[in-house]
């Protein structure tokens, strides 16, 4: 299809960077064909369209990444090869992000509301569950944590059973957070003008800045972990398609994903006390 040949999988790992453009236009053209094709069911459909444009890509650099595992590298250099793989899905998932917060803060009040419906539910629950936490942070973490660890599982599910179906949570995950973050700079743009009247060139982009940082600190290292996951269920689901199973070098493929599995709990941890600890003693 015209947008998988876009950019092929080796030059994804090499030159990452260029995947936060591809993932604006994967989610741009997810949104405007969402909202023109499905408008009531948008908030879900524009989360498929930019599924289905991305998945080529991640198979394929999965499918690269576990023929690297069938190579018997060690596994200090498989983590360090695996890393190029993981530092494209972030770009990828950095670009979704801003396109799905860009497109939050501009559209009109009538289309905001049906396009981000979905996500704007999740997130006044998510601030619902928080506030109910109370002053014991302890049991915010916990349950953070915890909830995280249930999507962690999904994702290694999703990827097992698809093969990059982890991708498609991961586009949720993107819409979800660039909602928040549409909706912290829209309502801080609106604030400031009706203050002074109209928005400063500087206070504007500040604005940005912050809504950006409030949700970058654990975002990132939470996202990252899912991507982890994601890519050890990938590898496993791939071996098993291509009848590695049962063999030596699937056993090197297992003890890889463990490792990997292992990696992706440990970030995950520390993403739960950032968000807890660090994110509300800095935007408090």
């Amino acid at each position: 299809m015209v947008l998988e040949s876009l950019i092929s999988p080796g030059k994804a790992t090499k030159e990452p960077w260029k995947l936060i453009v591809l993932g604006m236009i994967y989610t741009s053209i997810g949104i405007i064909l969402a909202s023109w094709i499905f408008k009531t069911q948008s908030s879900m459909i524009m989360v498929f369209l930019s599924t289905m444009a991305a998945v080529p890509l991640m198979f394929n650099v999965i499918r690269n990444e576990e023929e690297k595992d069938i190579e018997g590298m060690e596994e200090k250099w498989l983590l360090k090869e695996h890393w190029k793989a993981l530092r494209a899905f972030m770009w990828l998932f950095v670009g979704m992000t801003i396109a799905y917060s860009f497109w939050y803060l501009f559209v009109n009040e009538s289309t905001l509301s049906v396009l981000f419906s979905a996500q704007g539910d999740v997130i006044q629950s998510i601030n619902s569950r928080v506030t109910g936490f109370g002053s014991v942070q302890l049991v915010a973490f916990t349950k953070i944590f915890l909830n995280n660890v249930r999507v962690l599982i999904f994702c290694i599910l999703f990827s097992f059973v698809y093969g990059s179906g982890a991708i498609f949570l991961l586009s949720w995950n993107a819409s979800v957070i660039g909602a928040a973050i549409g909706n912290f700079m829209r309502t801080g743009v609106v604030d400031l003008a009706g203050k002074a009247g109209l928005v400063k060139v500087t206070a504007y982009f500040s604005v940005i800045s912050l809504g950006l940082m409030k949700y970058v600190i654990h975002g990132v290292p939470e996202i990252l972990a899912y991507f982890v996951a994601g890519l050890a269920g990938g590898i496993i689901s791939i071996a098993v398609i291509r009848h590695d199973f049962g063999t030596k070098k699937f056993e090197h493929i297992v003890l890889d994903s463990a490792d990997l599995l292992l990696l992706s709990l440990l970030i995950l941890f520390v993403a739960a006390i950032l968000e807890v600890w660090v994110t509300p003693m800095i935007f408090s």
